[in-house]
């Protein structure tokens, strides 16, 4: 709210910065709250080319592929949030933004750890505004739960620039996010600053990411226990995806984790489980992450997963998969199928085995017509036709790429059982 320059008595001045401060206040209470509403919502449907803002959603241009860099702008003020990666501005003006996102083992001195230690809390953000000084506040998102011993004076905002890092207190911490007001901008994130010597025990928020495989005859299952860092969920869904992994829907974790702590993996089918012990850790998003893996056959019995802390023997995390489970959430992920079919190509391409079978059920669903049915099978050699069929195919999109996916599975199962195990 703006105040006059002038004719404004003290009293007149007290009761401005009143409502001033109570509109503020609301604001904030606000953004905190749904802060936590996208946090315990935990949805696999990320918004991932939008921010949220004031007047509706403000979409992301991915500008720089290799690079993972982004653009936007913010049309006028008010807050907006990236709900993917938990990142958050407020602005007083219209502003031009650049984000993108780097890695803090490739940052993080390590001579620095041996002196304290250090706790990468949160992603890494190499973001730019123009104007600057259009930005009133960033929130730089963090994984640390708010309890027991943990105290905010330990939260810094690490600047990597040319001489270095700088290191910046924020100017508050809340639950999920930490605020830095009038920021300036460098590749920045949270970290955690103990002293050496302290033996304490750093709660964490978390997120228990349970993916399966399909498969003819064995059901595979990968299991993750990772920091809650949408940036870093995000990474491992591509991951997955690109080896035809499915995430399946599930609850967090019963209580905030504790970092470095070892957690016990169990099923009550006695399925073998390699490892079974996870440590909790944060590996920047990009990084190779640790999961437990099991197969549980057709699977045609309903399997409880229990995570454990290792130490206390505590429950931490339960949950349990049903086949309609397995069945939902393979018919929910056609682009599973086309990445799948892409990245097999010249294997596909060498061993389709009922190519005219194949042809037969493409055209039945109006994937390929007649004529271009035709086309394949005057190719002169078996790999011709079938190098024809997969590259016409893959023109037409995720669609035609999932009934290709269907009709191998259909024919060739142990064919597409191979290329899978191969994959992972």
């Amino acid at each position: 709210m703006r105040i006059p320059t002038s004719s404004v008595s003290e009293d007149q001045e007290s009761s401005e910065e009143q409502v001033s401060g109570a509109v503020y206040s609301e604001m904030h209470q606000m953004i905190s709250s749904i802060y936590a509403e996208l946090h315990f919502m935990f949805k696999q449907d990320y918004k991932y080319d939008q921010f949220l803002g004031p007047e509706g959603n403000v979409d992301v241009e991915l500008i720089n592929k290799s690079a993972n860099k982004y653009s936007l702008r913010f049309p006028t003020a008010g807050w907006y949030l990236w709900s993917a990666t938990g990142l958050g501005f407020v602005v007083r003006d219209a502003v031009t933004v650049t984000i993108a996102f780097g890695s803090w083992s490739q940052h993080l001195a390590l001579d620095l750890q041996h002196h304290e230690q250090w706790l990468a809390a949160g992603p890494l953000f190499a973001v730019t505004a123009e104007p600057e000084e259009a930005v009133a506040e960033i929130h730089l998102p963090h994984f640390i739960s708010l309890q027991g011993e943990v105290d905010v004076s330990w939260f810094l905002v690490a600047h990597f620039k040319d001489e270095g890092m700088v290191l910046q207190r924020p100017s508050r911490v809340e639950p999920f996010y930490a605020v830095l007001d009038n920021p300036t901008f460098s590749l920045m994130g949270i970290l955690l600053r103990i002293a050496r010597g302290t033996r304490l025990s750093i709660p964490i928020t978390s997120n228990t990411l349970l993916y399966f495989h399909p498969h003819p005859e064995d059901i595979k299952f990968h299991l993750y226990l990772v920091p809650s860092d949408a940036l870093l969920t995000k990474m491992i869904d591509d991951e997955e995806e690109r080896f035809c992994g499915v995430r399946l829907q599930t609850s967090p974790s019963m209580q905030p984790l504790t970092f470095g702590a070892h957690y016990i993996v169990s099923n009550s089918a006695h399925l073998e489980i390699i490892p079974t012990e996870l440590k909790l850790s944060y590996r920047s998003p990009g990084e190779i992450q640790p999961f437990s893996k099991f197969n549980a056959g057709q699977m045609k019995e309903p399997i409880q997963l229990e995570i454990t802390e290792k130490r206390h023997e505590t429950l931490v995390w339960k949950t349990v998969v049903k086949p309609v489970d397995i069945q939902l959430g393979a018919a929910s992920a056609p682009r599973t199928f086309s990445a799948f079919v892409r990245e097999n190509h010249r294997q596909l391409q060498a061993r389709i085995g009922d190519l005219k079978g194949v042809l037969d059920d493409l055209q039945d669903n109006e994937v390929l017509s007649e004529n271009e049915k035709e086309l394949v099978e005057q190719a002169k050699t078996r790999q011709s036709k079938t190098d024809a069929l997969l590259s016409m195919v893959e023109k037409k999109g995720d669609r035609a790429l999932e009934l290709l996916f269907r009709s191998l599975s259909e024919r060739d199962p142990y064919l597409v059982s191979y290329l899978r195990q191969q994959s992972l």
